[in-house]
């Protein structure tokens, strides 16, 4: 038998204003127990990222289970980067830890029987203003790994709720 002090803590890395400070298996079974809780309805998995410079770019990345017409709940972790000045790198990094995440999140899903459940990235992206020229490019990255991109002004995963901790 394993002594307990060979064990490694659970980093606790992601915050919910709901439950604080959580690991990553803490927010997974947050999630279930949510979906449990009222299985009447439809559920959908967001993730997104947003980035705030400053003496170093902080990035934001939320994981959201939306009750379809009946609200939800978040989780969000920080992650400290050098600093990236270029827009087109941020969003490229913003992306990729967006992809990243849902792919960690959508194999733990399909292990636990929520293989089904939507998986949804809402980009920091849009039409209109400085990053119109690279929509297409991380829309055709996130539809290209299997997941329904969602641009602004409907990707509130990124530029409502990451967003509302990233400075």
């Amino acid at each position: 038998m394993e002594s307990e002090q060979h064990v490694k803590p659970q980093k606790k890395e992601f915050f919910s204003p709901t439950f604080g400070n959580l690991s990553f298996e803490d927010v997974f079974n947050r999630l279930v127990e949510y979906i449990e809780e009222d299985t009447s309805y439809r559920y959908s998995i967001i993730v997104g990222t947003d980035s705030f410079l400053a003496a170093e770019t902080i990035f934001i990345s939320a994981i959201i289970i939306h009750r379809i017409g009946h609200g939800g709940r978040y989780f969000y972790k920080k992650l400290r980067h050098r600093k990236l000045e270029n827009l087109r790198q941020r969003i490229f990094y913003e992306t990729s830890l967006s992809l990243e995440m849902a792919a960690i999140l959508k194999n733990k899903l399909s292990e636990n029987g929520f293989a089904k459940l939507p998986v949804e990235i809402h980009l920091d992206v849009g039409d209109k203003g400085d990053t119109k020229e690279i929509v297409r490019e991380v829309v055709g990255m996130v539809t290209g790994s299997g997941y329904a991109a969602v641009t602004k002004p409907n990707a509130y995963g990124a530029s409502k709720v990451a967003d509302r901790h990233s400075k």
